[in-house]
């Protein structure tokens, strides 16, 4: 048992011994080493040296990157296309962090006149609350111009007719074989009443084809008298129908309603109303 203990002792006193590895594949390179650490405890009155060995090997991997130039711009491509058509101008700000303007409208020529039509955007009145109440509803600006030559148009004596929310639902339901008659008076209600007529009548082409738009103004201030008309496609008048739909909800500031609603909001608000019974009608 001595010549046993004698033994222990001179392999743990013996200094460590170097490991060497030899990389057998020339694409990785090991660096491997180990060492140990002796604990001593002599809460039992007897001494033991434990050796604790740890090994660490650090691999380092060639890697072989393919790239197919044809696939990465197919991609490109599709992923530009892909983001250009989800962006929303209506996120955009300009440079000094407000919201862009946007300036639209659709323009209609033919040989005795021209006819464009842009959308006015409603206004908002700011309450004590901090809340915004619809103050003016939106309207949509027609403007008529007549021919000055062949494929030119006199703009400085253009005239325009506002069109309320109102009558843009009567063109919209307008059939093709139906006719309306719009009359305005800018002053009416003032001291000038009277004294600028503006009549806008839409009627069926003989044919069925269309309609025409013939807008007369009398303008005694001026001393001017002005008819201008121009033939509307049925195509034609079919794009004006369908913006007139898509514009309808915007003209009357529900737009705002709507993008105004979040979900936390309206559960706060529902449970405010059920309360109160704030609807009479559901919660009978």
């Amino acid at each position: 048992m001595h010549t046993m203990l004698q033994q222990q002792l001179q392999f743990l006193s013996s200094p460590p011994v170097a490991v060497k590895f030899k990389a057998l594949n020339p694409k990785f390179c090991h660096t491997s080493s180990f060492s140990y650490t002796n604990s001593i405890d002599t809460s039992h009155g007897f001494s033991s040296n434990i050796s604790t060995i740890s090994f660490k090997e650090n691999v380092t991997k060639k890697l072989l990157v393919k790239c197919r130039h044809s696939d990465y711009f197919e991609q490109k491509k599709f992923s530009d296309s892909s983001s250009f058509s989800s962006q929303s101008p209506a996120g955009a700000t300009t440079a000094g962090g407000l919201p862009p303007r946007f300036f639209v409208g659709h323009s209609i020529y033919k040989g005795k006149a021209a006819l464009t039509v842009e959308p006015r955007a409603p206004e908002f009145v700011a309450l004590d609350s901090g809340a915004f109440k619809l103050s003016k509803e939106g309207f949509v600006l027609l403007q008529f111009a007549p021919a000055a030559g062949v494929r030119q148009y006199d703009w400085s004596r253009k005239q325009v007719f506002s069109l309320s929310v109102t009558e843009i639902g009567t063109l919209v339901s307008l059939g093709t074989r139906e006719s309306c008659e719009f009359f305005h008076d800018p002053f009416k209600g003032k001291s000038e009443e009277g004294k600028v007529r503006k009549v806008l009548k839409v009627e069926p082409l003989p044919d069925g084809s269309g309609h025409f738009f013939n807008l007369s103004v009398q303008n005694k201030l001026l001393n001017m008298d002005e008819n201008i008309y121009i033939p509307i496609t049925r195509a034609e008048y079919t794009v004006l129908v369908s913006a007139f739909n898509f514009l309808l909800p915007y003209l009357i500031g529900w737009h705002a309603f709507a993008n105004s609603i979040k979900p936390e909001e309206l559960s706060r608000a529902n449970n405010g109303n059920s309360r109160y019974g704030g609807d009479y009608e559901w919660n009978r």
